[in-house]
Formats: structure tokens, sequence, C-alpha cells
């Protein structure tokens, strides 16, 4: 595999195992990163009035992906979307239980879980993650007994999570993928690496000090000082790596760069085998797990985190150096390739949701939101 330019093919140290060491960023943080969303999605809401206009249906993005309610839009069940994909697809998916919460106020039996657990063969390190939710809220790392039962001790009431088996692999990254109704290969359009932030200690300053000092984390101390809040005192061994967050969400402190150079014909190839028999998913992100940049590019040693719908984002626009044109030029034409499948899906007889449906899954996804535990 030829060198490619802007990175180097060396390990990443601990965390970022696997991960390229990219040329450093001109900008540590982007004027963008952190705006509201109103600010971005205000172009992207005048254009849908006028596709809507055009289509004579404001639904359309809500039935590009006929197999996930709502297309992935609002609301979605990570349970019923690997439910959905099949087995084929399934085998590339890290393996999981559901669980829901009771919503009568009775305690949920922790032996009964750790049974479900055995008898699915899984076993700590676990990643605990909501069943409705996007953004990392509410995933965590559940490495004992302990940690486990305080999660679900934490979890709302009648709330369903899932405990998936911890990939192996350090690496991470977004994998946009779409294919049009009727057509059997489909098209990478970005891939984003995520990178999990860290400090490392020199021996003498403590986890706040090495946090405070950092360029990136200093300035966005609110993000990981709550959540290490019983380690800040301590001072980090001389080149230890402490990571700072661990869902590879960036707005819960994951660094993502644009990983679009990497995107290859071999891994487009796989993907359309993988997600060959999942019918009725034609538009979304998949979040992987991978061993090294080289087997990731071609197609080679990854897991399957999750599978994000019509919501998703090519979320390598978050790049500190992605301009402002290019983050706005291409949430547009994400949106464009929402209604081009959705109008197809319609064509071939698919009905479109209505506008309460959605406000009810909207609604819904908010209110238990607002109740999961804090994200690591």
């Amino acid at each position: 595999m030829t060198q490619l330019a802007n990175v180097e093919m060396i390990p990443q140290g601990k965390v970022n195992a696997g991960m390229p060491v990219l040329r450093e960023p001109k900008r540590v943080i982007s004027p963008f990163e952190f705006l509201p969303a109103w600010f971005f999605y205000t172009p992207v809401v005048v254009q849908s009035a006028a596709l809507s206009l055009f289509h004579r249906d404001w639904a359309l993005p809500l039935i590009a992906n006929p197999a996930i309610k709502l297309s992935g839009m609002v609301g979605e069940s990570k349970h019923d979307i690997f439910t959905s994909a099949g087995p084929h697809t399934n085998g590339w998916i890290l393996p999981f239980i559901t669980l829901t919460k009771p919503s009568d106020g009775t305690e949920m039996s922790f032996e009964s879980v750790k049974v479900r657990l055995q008898d699915a063969g899984l076993g700590y390190p676990l990643v605990a993650k909501p069943d409705l939710g996007c953004r990392g809220v509410g995933v965590k790392l559940i490495q004992s007994d302990l940690q486990l039962h305080d999660y679900i001790e934490t979890f709302p009431s009648s709330g369903r999570f899932l405990l998936q088996e911890k990939s192996p692999y350090s690496a991470e990254a977004g994998v946009f993928y779409v294919r049009q109704p009727g057509e059997a290969r489909g098209k990478i359009i970005s891939i984003t690496l995520k990178y999990s932030p860290r400090v490392i200690g020199d021996g003498k300053s403590t986890l706040r000090q090495l946090i405070e000092s950092c360029p990136r984390a200093g300035k966005l101390q609110h993000l990981y000082l709550p959540r290490h809040i019983d380690q800040l005192d301590a001072v980090i061994p001389a080149q230890d790596e402490f990571q700072l967050a661990f869902a590879g969400s960036h707005s819960r402190g994951a660094i993502f760069r644009d990983g679009n150079q990497f995107i290859t014909q071999q891994l487009e190839q796989k993907l359309d085998e993988v997600l060959g028999e999942f019918s009725g998913f034609h538009y979304g992100r998949l979040d992987i797990k991978f061993r090294d940049i080289q087997s990731l590019m071609a197609g080679e040693h990854f897991d399957i985190l999750e599978i994000n719908g019509a919501s998703s984002e090519a979320a390598h626009i978050w790049d500190s150096d992605t301009p402002l044109s290019h983050i706005f030029s291409t949430l547009l034409k994400q949106y464009r390739l929402l209604y081009q499948i959705g109008a197809k899906h319609k064509k071939q007889g698919h009905n479109s949701p209505t506008l309460g449906s959605l406000l009810s899954a909207w609604r819904e996804e908010k209110l238990l939101t607002q109740q999961y535990p804090m994200t690591d």
C-alpha cells in the first residue's frame, strides 16, 4: 500500500493505536466546531423547504431507509436496526444483549443480567449504551460488576439499553455509506477519523494541570473535568497516557479529523458485501473500530459498533481545519441525497410518515436523553 501525503503510517500510542498520525491541524479548535446546530442547519432547512415543494412531500427523508423507523432521523432503536440488518450484517456487528429497566419501580435483577451476559458469551469489558440516543449520550465503559450495577441504577425506568462487547481494536472511524435504490453498489462519501483525547503524564503534574496546559483540552475543560472529578488531583506517571474521553462523539470531546484520503475501492466493495443483505438501508454512517488504517483501507479487520440512519452527519466536517463553506456544502449535499433516495422509494410504494409520528419520537428521545448517565 502506498504512503499517503499528509500522514505517517506509524502507531499513535496506546490510546489511539492503529490510527494514522496526521499532520498537526492549522487550528487547535476552529471557530465553527462548537457553534449551535441551528447555525449550520438553517441553510439545510431552507433547501429542504424548496425540495419539499418540488417533490410535494416534506417527509421524503423519513423513508430513505425503509428498514429503520423514520429512516433514522430521530427515535430509532439500535436494537431494532441490528435486528433488521439480518444475520450476515450482524456477523460484523459486535455481539450485544438488550435490556429494559422495569417501569414500575421494581429493581432489575442484577443476577438475571449476569445470566443473560453469560448465555450470550459476553464478559468485561463491556460498552453500555442507551437503545435510543445519539451523539454518544449515556455511553459508558463497563469493567466490573460495580460499574454495571451503577449504570443500571442510574438508568431511567422503562428505558432500554444495550450491553455490547468491547472491540479489541482502539482505532475508530465513522464511515458514511450511500447506496441508491435498485443499485448493488454503494459509495462511501465520507470517512471521519475519531481520535480519543489524551494527556501524557510527566510524573510531576496532576491530571487537572495536564488538562489545563493542553492546547486543545485546556479550551474544552467543561467536557473533561466533570468526568474525572475523583482523579483531578492525581499525579500522572511520566509517559503514561490518560484517556480523557471514551465515547467517539465530537460533542463529548472526541477529536474528529478528515479521513477522506483513506477511502478506497476495496473498502467500498467490502461494505457492499457486508450490507448487501440489509434490505431497506441506503443512507447512513457506520461507526467502526479497526486494527489499523492499512487494514481499514483494505476492508479487513474491523468491527461495526453502530449503524446510524438519516440524522447521520458526514462528520469529517468537524475537523478543525474544515472551512465553513465545505461544512455547508456537505450538509446540503447530504439532504439532497436524502430527498433523492426518499423520492425513489415513494415511487416504489413506500408511504411517508405523519408529522405527528415524527414529533412523538422526538419528544420520547428528548425526555429519555435528559435522564441518561454521564457519558465516558
